[in-house]
Parts: C-alpha cells; structure tokens; sequence
C-alpha cells in the first residue's frame, strides 16, 4: 500500500490542485479563500471544498480575521505546522543529513553524519541509523510523522525502490543494483511509507519550493557536476523512467577513444563526485613542496588524508595549491553548464550538493566560464546562485516531496 501511493508520478486534476493549495498557502498563508480562488481561478465553493478536507485531517488551519472592505470579514487560513511531520534524509560531498521537518518545512531535528564509504551497504547502513537517530530524538512527534523521503545518489528504480548505484570496479565506473531493495527496507524496519528520489531531483524541489520562490519556473540544479535536477515549466522533470538528470556517458571498453586535455576526460565524460578537486591537489603537492607544507599546516592533514573540506578550508588561506585545483574544476564545471544552459535555457542555475563551500571566488569564476562557452543570448538574463539550502537541500527535499503527497491525499 505504501509502495503504489506515496511513489505515484501521475497526479490526477484533483489531487494537482491539492498541491497548488499547499503551495499557496506554503507561500502567502494566512490567506483567504477569496484570494486562494482568485490566484488559481476556481470559484469559492470549490476551494471551500478542499479547505475542508485539509482542515477535517488538521492539515490547515483558521486563523485571525482578515480587514474587511465592508461585509463579513474573511476568515484567513494558515497551514498547520503541527498537523504533520516528515522525514528526510539525504546524501551530500561532505555528509548525510536527517531531518525531522513540519509541513512549513521548518526543521525540527537534525542529524549528521560524515559521509560513509561509497559502497552499497554502508550507504544503506547509515541511512537506516540516521532514521533510527531521528526517530530516537523525537518520540513525541513520532505519532504525527506521515512518511520518510529519501535522497541518493543513483538510478532509481520507481516501481520497487530499489537503486542502481554508480560504483567503481577495476578503476572504471559501472551502476552496481542494491542487493536488497531500499524502500522496502526501510518500510520494513520503520514502517512509515517511504518515497526515494535522486539526491539532485530532491535538491532541486527543496530548493524551488523552500527557497528560489515561485517566479523561477525553469531551474537547473548542479549537484556536484556529477548529476543535475531539472525543473522545467515548474514541474520536476524526471523523464520517461525516471532518470532524467544524469549529466555523463560512459563506456569503458571505448576508454581510450574518448579523451581529451580538459581535466582528465572530457566534459560530459563520467567525473570523480569532487571533479577531481583532490587528485588534482595531490599531484600539485608533488611539484609544489613549499606550498604543500602550508597546506598540510593550514589543514592539519597529510598527503594521504586529504580531503575535499580540507581543499576548501586551504583555498580560504590562499593556498596556490587550493586556489589551482579549485580554478581548473571551476572551469571544467562551468563549461559542462554552458552545454546545459544551452540545451535547456534556464532561467537560474543552483550550484549545490557540497560545492557552495567552495566559496565566492570559485562561484564568480563558473560564472564567468558559463558566459564565456555558452550562447550570449542564453545568458543574458541568467543568474548562477549557490544553494541557499546547502547541506541540507536534499534531506529538505525529500521531505517536502512527501508533503507534497500528503496534501495530495495520497497518505
């Protein structure tokens, strides 16, 4: 029962307007039912109808009266942030995030971890333990939570939960399928109903929903490089299947033949998750002696720990091994963007999954890339942001996607 409701696709035209309610009242709550029918052109009794089912389930509630121009004074209505509680947790470059979130979307509790080893079942692993944590740290909300959403990284298999898992073996990338399906382990375990989105689909949603508002209808969501989110005509796009998004091609029989000098593989070539931050930095420390000494002094690591917080907390110092191997990743996911701006046009590119803490400089240079490789008139009027979310838009994600589905009648 879980499984078929909460992963459904097809929104029908009631369960559709159910969702632009929540997202009205999300946005301009405490509003009228009025101004609700006029935004979305549907006469009062209408709406009336589905206000009160919202307020029957506790989902909305009625609030102070509205001023009056003469008459009754409308009653104004509000979201309940009580009514309900979501989970969600997600994966990013430097940890995991599990929020506990109310239907506003404000966050009750939260837990992190660092980011485990990329394998199956330690990612499966520490999904389930951060859930255990949540659950653990807010038992009196537990009889209020609806559902649990999950972000992560990977082809997502909607009809059954499961992930294809982009793994290296022999030092080339291939997708390695969960040996146990994720949904229904974690249904299994917690029984709440779980949904599981890519890690850049739910980023890009928490980000339009929570954050970039509702004039941006066309969003390009980078999620590392390795992965994008995409919103087109304000709707997440996610393809035929589901697997919209993936920004590489691969095939590593044909390795050889599909090479070129931009930074160890061309552009829409498979990437490290980093863009290659950190072996860029290590083969820098064998030429640069001086300037690795104050690396490792400025990060209290050595060659062999070296991750990619420690490259970011360098580059804050100056450090000319930093700033190099930021400035040729910036270049290299600035052009992957143009080729994106181009095909799709966007109107705002978000730049997230753990790169905002890359910092300005690498942020105005991206920027600069994209205006330089893309077509001037696709960039006239774009705008490059970082994630305003940060590390915890695709947990934030995750857990309005189940939101969505509550107000949708689907929980």
């Amino acid at each position: 029962m879980h499984t078929d409701i909460l992963n459904k696709e097809n929104y029908s035209e009631k369960e559709r307007r159910s969702i632009e309610i929540l997202e009205i009242l999300r946005r301009r709550g405490p509003i009228s039912r009025p101004d609700i029918s006029k935004e979305m052109n549907l006469n009062v009794v209408t709406i009336s109808n589905y206000l009160e089912d919202f307020l029957r389930n506790k989902l909305v509630q009625e609030k102070e009266y509205d001023v009056s121009e003469g008459g009754r004074r409308p009653v104004l209505l509000d979201l309940n942030a009580q009514g309900g509680y979501t989970i969600g947790v997600g994966l990013n470059l430097m940890n995991m995030v599990g929020l506990l979130v109310d239907l506003k979307g404000n966050i009750i509790t939260k837990t992190q971890i660092a980011r485990p080893k990329p394998s199956v079942k330690d990612i499966a692993e520490c999904l389930l333990e951060v859930i255990r944590e949540i659950l653990r740290r807010s038992k009196d909300c537990t009889p209020q939570i609806k559902g649990i959403g999950v972000g992560i990284a990977g082809l997502i298999n909607k009809k059954d939960g499961s992930v294809r898992w982009p793994q290296k073996v022999d030092h080339h990338y291939t997708y390695a399928s969960v040996d146990i399906p994720l949904r229904s382990l974690i249904e299994k375990e917690f029984d709440f109903p779980v949904l599981i989105e890519n890690d850049a689909n739910a980023a890009c949603f928490g980000e339009h929903w929570l954050d970039l508002g509702r004039d941006y209808r066309n969003v390009l969501y980078m999620f590392s490089g390795v992965g994008c989110g995409l919103l087109i005509n304000g709707e997440l796009y996610r393809g035929s299947q589901g697997y919209a998004g993936e920004v590489a091609i691969s095939n590593y029989k044909e390795e050889e033949l599909f090479n070129c000098t931009m930074g160890n593989g061309c552009f829409i070539k498979r990437w490290e998750i980093d863009l290659g931050i950190v072996a860029h930095a290590k083969q820098l420390f064998m030429k640069e002696k001086e300037a690795a000494e104050e690396f490792f002094k400025l990060t209290s690591s050595h060659i062999d720990n070296v991750d990619l917080k420690s490259v970011f907390i360098a580059a804050r110092s100056k450090n000319p091994i930093a700033l190099a191997a930021l400035e040729l990743a910036a270049k290299r996911l600035g052009i992957k963007i143009a080729y994106l701006v181009n095909f799709i046009n966007p109107e705002i590119v978000v730049i997230g999954g753990g790169l905002e803490e890359a910092g300005e400089e690498f942020l105005k240079k991206v920027t600069a890339v994209i205006k330089e490789w893309a077509f001037r008139e696709s960039t006239e009027d774009l705008k490059v942001v970082y994630s305003h979310l940060r590390e915890n838009a695709v947990s934030l994600g995750a857990a309005s996607l189940v939101t969505e589905r509550i107000f949708a009648g689907l929980l």
